[in-house]
């Protein structure tokens, strides 16, 4: 029941943050300086790349007692003791949701910079020639152009409620998170590849795949019957 309630808890802010990749395309398409475009596109993408071992390292050379903010924090005088960012079971779900965020933002927004790019020009000129600011433009021209796409990749990550990663958990879990951080995949992976219960991991990945296929058939009927097109 609690492994249930983590997953669920952790696909809904998963849900929840998808519109920022929408929001941050909105912006960077926004920027007039190119080189500045660029540079902002590219290190905001390049963390996608990284994987999440490697993120870890750096969590934990930052985070840890004796990484970088303690030792900053301490020696400014704002703590006496070291923060136990990453050996605690406080804000589990918040501060996965944030590392998960820093690490597909940039590559959640290309999808809509293509559908930005395909946005018919005239549509701007008219809107200026009208008079509207730059807000304005976004919000009735941009925004309403990247609603199919949004909703196309909103249904998959329905589909995909159960399947948020085990990889991302893995590595961040010790004793003192492992209560809050167990989602579904990482306890199949936790009761099964360690000899438990090889027999109930296979089961739960079975109902998953189940549950998996249903809900995608639920969003396509959603699609179909809100928007007149079935996603797949």
């Amino acid at each position: 029941g609690q492994v249930r309630l983590k997953t669920l808890a952790m696909s809904l802010l998963g849900m929840l943050t998808s519109v920022l990749p929408l929001l941050f395309a909105v912006f960077l398409n926004e920027i007039r300086t190119k080189w500045f475009k660029s540079t902002v596109q590219t290190l905001t993408t390049l963390p996608n790349f990284i994987s999440w071992v490697l993120i870890f390292s750096i969590a934990f050379s930052l985070f840890s007692d004796t990484g970088m903010v303690n030792t900053f924090l301490q020696k400014l005088g704002f703590t006496s003791e070291a923060i136990k960012f990453l050996d605690s079971a406080d804000h589990t779900w918040l501060s996965m949701i944030l590392w998960s965020t820093w690490k597909g933002l940039g590559w959640g927004a290309i999808m809509y910079l293509a559908s930005i790019a395909g946005i018919d020009p005239g549509l701007y000129e008219a809107a200026k020639i009208d008079g509207a600011g730059r807000f304005r433009i976004m919000w009735n021209i941009t925004i309403p152009a990247l609603m199919p796409t949004f909703i196309v990749l909103l249904m998959l990550s329905i589909a995909n409620f159960l399947n948020n990663g085990m990889d991302q958990y893995y590595v961040f879990q010790n004793s003192f998170n492992k209560t809050n951080i167990q989602v579904l995949d990482l306890y199949v992976y936790n009761i099964g590849m360690t000899g438990k219960s090889l027999s109930l991991a296979t089961a739960i990945s079975a109902m998953k795949s189940i549950v998996s296929i249903t809900l995608l058939a639920t969003g396509n009927l959603i699609s179909k019957k809100t928007r007149g097109e079935s996603i797949i």
